[in-house]
């Protein structure tokens, strides 16, 4: 079931990042509880919708530069600084915290400089990982990577929310540092021989060629004349942002549901819950599905469907059961939208693919907890998710109605489908 697996680099990196993803995420909810006990009532709406806005700067600032290094140098030791700068600014805010902060901006600033260095480290992550599999297993490699981010998202926020209750949110930032000691180590044991990047050819021979203004521009027209990879990117980002409601879960636990950090560690980890028993699901069914076009499409719009049915929940089985059908429609969605990204992107272009990618599906959700808090603010948060959701739904049907390639692409799409 789990071919992927056989190949020992792709295993160090696969268990090295479930235990640092299980420490992000614990880190992503404590910031977001951190900033809700700090920031005043009448500006808590605002102050979560901010912590959005200022991770998605330097995602946007870096993207393009972050693609070009993926492309351009070692993807490993790439990983190997990026996670080393994470984990330092981890410690900082764990010993900022221990010494009693009480100020919005020093957690602002440094979330916006783990922000940055993620930015780098996302598409040398994911470029790496064809490299480190033949292609015949990439679907694997992908379901798997997928089953690895959503374990993490369930066991992270959810002994967060367990840590936060005994020990506060200091002792959070404490575990996440230590979670970056685990991948630096599976990146350090990796084989270079055991690599399955492929030969070099002439088409790559500007694999190595460094930082130009000239290797960005091929990355950006290399997306935007491609409708497949365009369309996915689309989708990805209008979901996001307009279904991006995880900065109001605060209120939600604590005004709305009235079920306090632990519960707030449980419905922060709802959509995981849902995406972890989707992804058993897919680990065989990946390749029996044909129409992958429409599934993908599908399975956006109840994404849209089950946020409006969580803005209108009063109830927290109900509330939790709405997000976990979040994270198993976003589930399938994300392995059909990275599958069509990888298979169709060659060797020397995923860095930049990814970084242009990275604006799309990371500055989506981050711009929308920054609008999710503004609407929060002004007319609540129901009104707020449940309008989101709405956005997501008339959002999906135009990119679909709009790319008739995305509707028909299947498991084999015809060669002139990818580039017109």
């Amino acid at each position: 079931m789990f071919p992927a697996l056989q190949h020992r680099n792709f295993r160090l990196l696969w268990l090295g990042l479930l235990v640092s993803f299980s420490g992000n995420f614990m880190q992503t909810a404590a910031i977001l509880w951190h900033v809700s006990l700090v920031a005043p009532d009448d500006r808590r709406a605002l102050a979560l919708g901010m912590v959005g806005l200022v991770r998605v700067f330097p995602v946007i600032g870096f993207s393009l530069l972050s693609g070009v290094a993926a492309d351009a140098l070692d993807r490993r030791k790439l990983m190997l600084v990026t996670q080393s700068v994470m984990a330092c600014l981890a410690v900082v805010l764990a010993v900022l915290t221990f010494r009693g902060l009480s100020s919005l901006w020093p957690i602002y600033l440094l979330a916006a400089c783990s922000s940055a260095a993620g930015a780098f480290d996302l598409p040398a992550r994911q470029s790496l990982v064809p490299n480190l599999v033949p292609p015949e297993h990439l679907p694997n490699a992908i379901t798997l990577n997928t089953i690895m981010v959503q374990v993490a998202s369930v066991a992270g926020p959810a002994l967060g929310g367990l840590v936060i209750a005994f020990g506060g949110v200091a002792w959070v930032y404490a575990f996440n540092a230590a979670s970056f000691l685990v991948v630096i180590a599976a990146l350090l044991m990796m084989r270079p021989q055991d690599s399955h990047t492929p030969p070099a050819t002439a088409d790559s021979a500007d694999r190595r060629s460094g930082f130009t203004f000239a290797a960005a521009l091929e990355g950006l027209r290399f997306v935007f004349r491609a409708p497949l990879i365009r369309s996915t990117m689309l989708l990805d980002f209008f979901a996001t942002f307009f279904s991006s409601a995880t900065a109001l879960l605060p209120i939600f636990a604590q005004d709305i549901l009235h079920v306090g950090a632990r519960g707030y560690g449980w419905l922060y980890a709802a959509p995981a819950v849902g995406a972890v028993i989707t992804s058993a699901l897919m680990i065989k069914g990946v390749d029996l599905i044909d129409r992958r076009g429409t599934v993908l499409v599908a399975s956006v719009m109840v994404y849209g469907a089950a946020t409006v049915a969580f803005g209108l929940s009063r109830m927290f089985w109900l509330t939790f059961a709405c997000l976990a059908a979040t994270g198993a429609a976003d589930t399938v969605s994300m392995v059909f939208r990275n599958l069509i990204r990888q298979l169709e992107t060659p060797d020397r272009l995923r860095g930049r693919m990814v970084g242009v990618n990275m604006v799309f599906f990371m500055g989506g959700p981050q711009l929308g907890e920054l609008e999710a808090g503004l609407v929060a603010n002004v007319f609540g948060p129901t009104l707020a998710v449940v309008s989101g959701g709405i956005g997501c739904l008339i959002a999906t049907a135009w990119v679909a109605v709009r790319t008739p390639a995305l509707r028909a692409y299947r498991r084999t799409p015809p060669a002139d489908a990818i580039v017109r």
